[in-house]
């Protein structure tokens, strides 16, 4: 019995180590699962529980940034083309209408112009606390709605993009639209400076008592917006406007499928203008059909140039030694390489001529020998110098680099036709900085549209020449210079000469490249002409495109005589005084031929008249 006892002692004596043990447990296990908790609440995630809780007094708002403003370079300052404008909204909220729907519904359709069945939609569930009822009200609209004084109707503002320029430029400058849940730019500058047009949001802090209200003489601060950048393109807004009316003219007067004309300085490298043809409204931007119409096709679509890169061409013969202007040649008309027959434009053969003439005429055997002179290695080299099949690093989005693979093949025959510009394709942007390589001397540049960045602050950041590298020597660069006036003087290049004046360049007709069946489309062509002005003192290069005109074949009658009416405008836009002798006679018919800027379509001619003709039956009776 006793031992019983003493083995009943010992049991419960354990059962109450075990149930200590346990107890001891249980509050560690609690102990450490609190002190979890509170280092994942006050640490791990402090930021947002103390958010949740400031959100119980205080209020947060976000203040937005002023939009930059992109504006053209004019002689005597600046002219806006996208600008951050206020526009007028007027809003419903329905929780708080106290007036018949129905009659409300009819007054505001007839106040803002719009269906009475559209209003009554968005103010008939009283449960619901937000309706835009119409944007972009008219002034007059405005003043009705702000005279109604209609208890949930309310007139607030928003920031839009305006651009005052219409289709000026539209295809550099780009647009704004709703991308990522917000307003980005989609093309152009607005696309490419996105972020230094955008700035950056602020924010302002404050207490609110238990309904919600600010609370006047609480405690508050503010971050402010950082609003953005203001940019000047390089781009002159007169010359830009001249020149978009003379290419949309001569594109319809030629019947032509489009055009493109790129400018630059050849001094710094900065772009005067970039038009095409056809091109669109950047405030109605939606009612384009072909979304291809928003690409900015002087960097974005290489073609191939022809005739025009025949100067590339006589440039490294001489820059290498190869040649000089007075080398000559046999010209028999054509030359025969891989089963392949290659003649000239004109189909003659001319005998013996000089390098000189070998531009004037546009001679494909003439830059074939040349190119056989050089040879294909050392050609490819100067292509490449030239710029050619690489990216520019021009500050805008969307540029390909064209395409000259054909020439990594090391077939003779690719090499003679890249010669003359065909089976190699070039963008118009890498085009006319490589001709404004030979206006100034030699040397690539890299092209610019920017002028100056100025931020909210007011600081100015101005962007200077950037030299890419040297391509040919000056003396090469003077040498074929004077071969490209020659060809303005005695050759295809006579309608883009103006009078008074020593201009360079050379034309250029290609076949276009049949992109579904191969080989080239059967009676299409592309016209270009590239030069610089004045010759002794270049102002700027110029490339001109038409594409497939329908009443001419040649570049010299479209391209050529474009070139000239834009050359002569920016001359005495410039100032640039003449130094050749010219005649009143010479003026007279440069007028004759070049008269683009003034045209009129007939069929628009017919549309004016015949309002005049109604009313002048309406007098006779």
């Amino acid at each position: 019995m006793g031992d019983k006892k003493i083995f009943l002692k010992k049991s419960e004596s354990r059962l109450s180590f075990w149930r200590v043990i346990f107890l001891v447990g249980v509050i560690v296990f609690f102990g450490l699962f609190t002190i979890f908790h509170l280092y994942k609440i006050q640490v791990a995630s402090g930021d947002r529980y103390k958010d949740l809780a400031e959100n119980q007094y205080l209020f947060r708002k976000e203040i937005l940034p002023k939009r930059g403003n992109i504006f053209l370079k004019e002689k005597n300052g600046v002219f806006p083309v996208a600008v951050s404008k206020e526009y007028p909204f007027v809003f419903a909220v329905p929780s708080q209408i106290t007036e018949n729907r129905f009659e409300l519904a009819a007054r505001l359709a007839e106040a803002l112009n719009l269906p009475r069945e559209e209003i009554e939609k968005k103010i008939i569930n009283e449960k619901e606390t937000y309706r835009i009822l119409k944007k972009n009200l008219t002034e007059e609209e405005a003043e009705k709605i702000k005279g109604m004084k209609i208890n949930g109707i309310f007139l607030d503002k928003e920031m839009r993009r305006f651009y005052p320029g219409g289709k000026l430029a539209a295809q550099t400058i780009g647009f704004m639209s709703f991308l990522e849940d917000k307003f980005s730019g989609a093309y152009g500058v607005e696309k490419y400076f996105n972020k230094d047009l955008e700035g950056s949001a602020g924010f302002s802090w404050g207490e609110k008592d238990a309904g919600g209200r600010w609370i006047f003489i609480g405690q508050k601060s503010q971050s402010p917006a950082r609003h953005g950048d203001n940019l000047v393109l390089s781009l002159d807004y007169v010359i830009q406007f001249k020149t978009e009316t003379i290419l949309r003219n001569a594109v319809k007067k030629h019947g032509a499928s489009g055009g493109r004309v790129i400018i630059m300085n050849p001094e710094d490298g900065k772009i005067i203008a970039m038009a095409q043809e056809p091109s669109f409204d950047l405030n109605n931007f939606s009612s384009v059909e072909d979304q291809k119409l928003y690409r900015n096709s002087l960097i974005s679509d290489s073609y191939e140039c022809g005739s025009v890169f025949k100067t590339f061409t006589m440039a490294a013969g001489l820059d290498s030694g190869k040649i000089r202007p007075e080398t000559t040649y046999y010209d028999s008309g054509s030359v025969l390489e891989a089963g392949f027959e290659i003649k000239n434009s004109d189909l003659k053969a001319n005998g013996k001529q000089t390098m000189t003439e070998v531009i004037e005429k546009s001679l494909n055997t003439g830059v074939i020998f040349v190119e056989k002179q050089l040879g294909n290695e050392n050609f490819l080299s100067y292509v490449e110098k030239f710029g050619f099949g690489q990216l520019t690093d021009i500050n805008l989005p969307g540029e390909t680099k064209g395409n000259i693979s054909n020439l990594k093949t090391n077939r003779n025959i690719e090499f003679f036709t890249a010669s003359f510009g065909q089976g190699i394709a070039v963008t118009p942007l890498q085009l006319v900085a490589a001709y404004a390589a030979i206006a100034n001397g030699g040397e690539l540049l890299y092209p610019q549209i920017l002028e100056i960045r100025e931020n909210f602050q007011g600081e100015q950041q101005i962007f200077e020449k950037r030299v890419r590298r040297r391509v040919i020597s000056s003396q090469a660069a003077k040498e074929i210079g004077l071969m490209l006036e020659s060809n303005v003087i005695k050759g295809h290049g006579k309608l883009a000469a103006v009078p008074g004046y020593r201009v360079a360049g050379k034309t250029g007709t290609a076949q276009i490249p049949d992109r579904e069946k191969g080989g080239y489309l059967e009676g299409a062509t592309v016209g270009s002409f590239a030069g610089f002005a004045p010759v002794e003192n270049p102002r700027f290069a110029m490339v001109v495109v038409i594409d497939n005109p329908q009443d001419v074949q040649w570049a010299e009658s479209t391209a050529g005589p474009v070139f000239g009416e834009i050359a002569k405008f920016i001359l005495e836009y410039y100032g640039v005084p003449p130094t050749e002798e010219f005649s009143v006679e010479d003026l007279a018919i440069f007028s004759s031929r070049h008269q683009y800027a003034n045209w009129k379509d007939p069929e628009e001619k017919k549309e004016e008249k015949q309002p005049e003709e109604k009313i002048k039956k309406e007098e006779s009776r």
